[in-house]
Formats: C-alpha cells, structure tokens, sequence
C-alpha cells in the first residue's frame, strides 16, 4: 500500500525533516564505533532531533560533546582551497559530532596534520599550486603518515583520473556534488576501519601484511619475506617470475580500469593452477611464486604448467570479448646461494627476460661460473670518470645543460664505457651502488656550480633496479634537500627497453621525486603501440630519440616517423632531444622535423669539463 505524504507541513517543520535527512544530530558518529549497542540512551541518534548550527568559520576546531569515556570523536583534516566548499563539509561533519578542521593552503598541509593529528584527510583535487595527486605524494613520503587514511573529493567524472587519483596513494574518491549523508557515512566508515585496524594486536610492530585486501593474493612484502625465510632455512623448491606479454598495449586498448581487472583475473588464474604456492603481484604485468619444497627437477615442468594454464582460459575484457593472455616465466632454483630474497629476485627476473626470447617461453636461471663472476667483478675494479656532452636547445638557449656518460678508469690505464661495465654491474648485484656513486658526482657537481653561481641541469641514466628501491628514493630526495640543489637541474634518463617492462615501478618513483622538482627523460625512444603509450603514462619532460633517426635527412619513411614523435610529443607538452648529430645535414632535417635540442660530435664532443659556450652556441 503506498503511504502518502501529508498534505503540508508547517515551514518551520519541513526546513527540520529535511535537516534530519541531511545533516543528522550530534553523536550521530557513534553507531560506527565497536560499543555502539551499549551506548548510553542519550547519546543515541533519536536523542537529539534539533540540528547542528553550521561552524562559523573554516578554522574553528568544532569539538563536539561527547562521552570521555568513550571513543574519541572522529578528526578530519579537510583540504580546500573553496571557502564555500570547506564551509559545507566542515558543518555536516560537525553536525555528525566529528572535529573538523579545514586547511585552505595546500602548503601547510603536512603541519596542520603534525598539530591536528587527523583520523582522515578529505582533500580537494584541483587546488592552484599543489594539486591533490602531488598534495599526497608529498604527505605519503613521510612515514608516519603512511596508512592514515586520504579521501579525495572531485567533480571530474574520467574514471581514468579517478584511477589516477587511488594510484598516487589515496585509499577512495567520493564524487561532487555529495549529499551530507554520504559523506558523514563515507567518511565514517574509513576512519572506523582504520581504527579497527589498529586496533589490532600485532606480535610484531613490524609486521608484514599476509594477503591482499581485495584480490586475496600475497602482499609483495610478505611473499619476499617469506623467501628470505625459505633461503635461510634451506629449503628446497623454486622461485617463479610470471611476466604477462604485451601489458602496454592491453591497457591501452582497453583502457586502465579493464586493464586492472584483467590482470586480477590472471592473478587469481595463476592462484588456482598451484593453491600451495603462493602468489604476490609484482607490478603492472607480473607475478612471483614461491613453490617451497618443490623438487627441483620438477622446476620446469611446473614452469611449464603455469604458462600453458594461463594460455589456455580466457579472459572477460568486455561483456562479448575474452582474450587469451601470452606470457614467460623465469624461474631458479632456492639453492644457489642467494644472499637474500632481493638477489633472488633479480635473479629470476634475468631469467624472465630470456623466457621472452625462447619459444616456449620458459627459461632457467643459470649462475655465472665462477670464472666468469671473477671477471665481472675485476671488470668493476677501477676509478669512476664521468664524461660529458651539451645538450643544445634549436632556438638557441643559455642553460647549461650536459648528459652524464659513466666511465671507468682500470688500474691499468684502461678506460671502460658504460656499455661495458654496466652489463658486469647488474650481473654481479652491484648496480645501485654503482648507480648511486654516478647521482652523487653529479650532484655534487649541480651543487658546486650553483654555489659558483653558474646553474646546471644533468641528465643522468639510472637502473630500474636502482630506482626500485624504495630506500635509494628517500636517498635521492634527502641528498637533493641537504645541499639544496633546484630539484629542476637533475633529469633522470629512462631507457625505452627498461621502461617498457618496469612501468608501475619507475611510475611510483617518478611521482615520488617529481615533488622535489626532478625531471625525466624517456631515452633510445622508438615509436610503437606500447611505447607510445608510455608518453601518456610516465610523467615525463623530455624523449631522446634513438640513435638512427640521426639518419633521417637520408631516409623519407625515418623523417615521417621523426616529425610524428615530435608532434605528439608537443602536444603532451614534452621536449624531444635528437642524438649522435654529426653532420649539418642531420642538423638540418632535426631542426626542419621540429626538435628541440640535438647533442653530438656536430655540437661538441664527448669530455671531461663542462666549458661548453651555451651563450654563444650557433647550430
């Protein structure tokens, strides 16, 4: 039977229903909180029907009443730059008997947390200066603000950008306009939660969480620690390194969220061809298993299994497509010696890229002779030289800026390029070291000419496995804010063949080093479906083509492909570098295909000083 609304009500009762239904009485909060069911009658929500008066201003502190001996009212910390805005939210959740401050400048945000101490962050996206993806990099490098919770509040309806936004590290996204109900209950729901989770005993402080909230595969953390456990055990059994084939031009055909769900399907595929296994998402487009006490004749064959089973299920993209997913798999035993789960885990991941290579697309690690690791080690035996060339703006401009070559000085005056010792470095485990000796020099060069007075910009190549490393970021931003080096003067080099396979990875690091203002470039550019792609995906500010478009002013087809890079390049607002320019005709085709800068013999040779003439260069 349909009840029917009264006829009218008095003005003065309609204005209280539709308050009631909006913004509900104090303590209201409380029906949340674990000893809801013994809480006193009045501070039940029926209790108080006469709604809150909205704050008066934005900084008031808002605490509202409550019982001391129950749980303390919810904090929120709100981010926005719109009074009005501000004003609005910071009312309902008073009315919800929450404490509410607001915070309107985005740079004060990491002190107003220290004072408040926030159960939660509702924050603005689009904010003038400091946006809110860069507002949470910046607050998520500080440790102790790691988990607490960050809600972001947006009219930007792109499901791509609200991806975007859960990747820079918030935890939800509630869509503008939002009805006050919603967001008291949103709200309240992540605090409680996090609460709940801290609530939580733990047998160590430093424990790793097991299982995945959403997906219920391993956490990447915890499944490493559990190889470190199995390699100082001495356990038999082996490591599996599952990459999907073609991630790049997956996500870009199906976009971003298909993409993600996609690569769940294959995470819990994978899951089910060895429950006794377990499984942990690496990045983007791969996977790592840890098969403990597997015999390891048995390793191939299991290898094998993993492959054939992900191969043959189909995948729902869309409601009438599937895909069949392609993939290669490394492996290696657990007895070879590892030191720790990270070598081990470099190690399978060689493996991996020599699957790709194979046919059937598993391959073993197989450890370097002895001999053969003296020799990679002796080859590291030596000084550290780095070399530079300029690299030149077309139009003519006066910042000095060089691309840093590595060199190696052997104790018997031989000089090694850094096609010859970086292949050795990586092999033998040593590539962050030696990666972080070559940022040091460099760094200490951009320091000491901006004491000089004569500022500098570097490009400098890294290693993904270098940039993976969360403790070498923190390095990195340390370094960077202790000699106060302009975070613009240093530009990371990306190799095109690392990128392609490390793009979550150097993603995470690239937005975590872009709030200190250092730059990217994406190096030995080739065009193609997934390296286009990564001009959209990595926050970058230069491409350096490879070294054969130097050839277009010869070749028809090489200038097209040239002049298309360019241009979609500019239009992402990205700067493109042409190299090894060694004559003026290659010059003069760069500079009729629209390139920004050019490097090479026709400019200035590679050497070890930087007195390249910027001011007065003429190409």
């Amino acid at each position: 039977m349909a009840v029917r609304e009264p006829a009218s009500l008095p003005e003065d009762a309609a204005a209280r229903q539709r308050m009631r239904a909006e913004a509900p009485p104090p303590h209201y909060w409380r029906r949340w909180t674990g000893d809801a069911a013994t809480m006193p009658a009045a501070a039940t929500p029926a209790a108080d029907p006469t709604p809150p008066a909205p704050a008066a201003a934005p900084s008031a502190g808002g605490e509202a009443p409550h019982d001391s001996n129950a749980e303390s009212p919810f904090r929120i910390l709100i981010v926005e730059d719109d009074r009005t805005q501000a004003l609005f939210a910071q009312s309902v959740l008073h009315g919800a008997g929450m404490k509410a401050e607001v915070q309107m400048q985005p740079d004060g945000v990491i002190d107003a947390i220290g004072r408040f101490d926030p159960d939660l962050i509702l924050m603005d996206l689009h904010m003038p200066g400091l946006d809110g993806m860069r507002l949470t990099t910046l607050i998520r490098q500080q440790p102790e603000f790691q988990l607490l919770p960050i809600v972001f509040l947006t009219g930007d309806p792109d499901p791509e950008r609200q991806f975007e936004v859960l990747e820079s590290g918030a935890d939800d996204f509630l869509t503008k306009p939002i009805r006050p109900r919603h967001l008291i209950a949103a709200v309240s729901n992540r605090i409680q939660r996090s609460r709940a989770q801290q609530r939580q005993p733990s047998p160590q402080a430093s424990a790793v969480l097991r299982s995945h909230p959403e997906t219920g595969l391993a956490t990447r953390g915890w499944l490493l620690q559990q190889v470190d456990e199995a390699l100082r055990a001495g356990a038999s059994g082996g490591l599996f390194f599952i990459e999907i084939a073609s991630a790049l031009g997956l996500r870009e055909r199906y976009g971003y969220a298909a993409f993600e769900r996609l690569m769940a399907q294959a995470g819990m595929c994978l899951a089910r061809i060895d429950a006794t296994a377990p499984l942990a998402r690496l990045n983007d487009n791969s996977f790592l298993a840890l098969a403990r006490g597997l015999d390891e004749s048995a390793l191939e064959s299991h290898a094998q299994r993993l492959r054939a089973g992900l191969a043959e299920h189909g995948f729902a993209v869309r409601e009438d497509e599937q895909v069949q997913l392609r993939s290669a798999v490394g492996y290696t035993a657990l007895s070879l010696g590892f030191e720790d789960a990270g070598s081990a885990l470099e190690a399978t991941e060689r493996s991996a890229l020599q699957a790709r290579l194979h046919s059937e697309g598993v391959a073993a690690y197989v450890p370097p002779s002895d001999t053969e690791a003296q020799e990679r080690l002796a080859l590291l035996e030596g000084q550290l030289e780095l070399a530079y060339q300029p690299i030149v703006a077309v139009a003519g401009n006066e910042q000095a800026q060089y691309q840093v070559l590595l060199r190696l000085r052997r104790p018997d005056g031989t000089l090694l390029s850094a096609g010859q010792v970086v292949p050795a470095a990586e092999a033998s485990g040593r590539i962050a070291d030696l990666d972080q000796q070559v940022m040091e020099h460099a760094l200490d060069m951009i320091a000491q000419r901006g004491a000089e007075g004569r500022p500098l910009r570097l490009f400098v190549s890294q290693s993904p496995r270098t940039l993976a490393r969360e403790a070498f970021a923190d390095w990195l931003l340390q370094t960077i804010a202790q000699r106060g080096i302009d975070g613009t003067s240093v530009v990371i080099d990306l190799r095109l063949g690392d990128a392609l396979i490390h793009s979550v990875t150097l993603g995470e690091f690239c937005r975590r080093l872009m709030a200190a203002g250092v730059q990217f470039c994406l190096s030995q550019f080739e065009p193609g479906t997934e390296a286009d792609a990564l001009l959209n995906q990595l926050p970058l500010g230069y491409v350096r083509m490879a070294a054969r478009f130097a050839g277009a002013h010869a070749d028809a087809t090489l200038r097209d492909q040239l002049r298309g890079v360019i241009d979609q390049a500019h239009r992402l607002g990205l700067q493109v570098i042409g190299q090894q320019i060694e004559d003026p005709q290659a010059a003069a085709a760069m500079w009729m295909g629209g390139i920004d800068y050019i490097q090479g013999n026709l400019v200035s040779s590679v050497g070890s000083e930087l007195d390249f003439d910027f001011q007065n260069a003429v190409l």
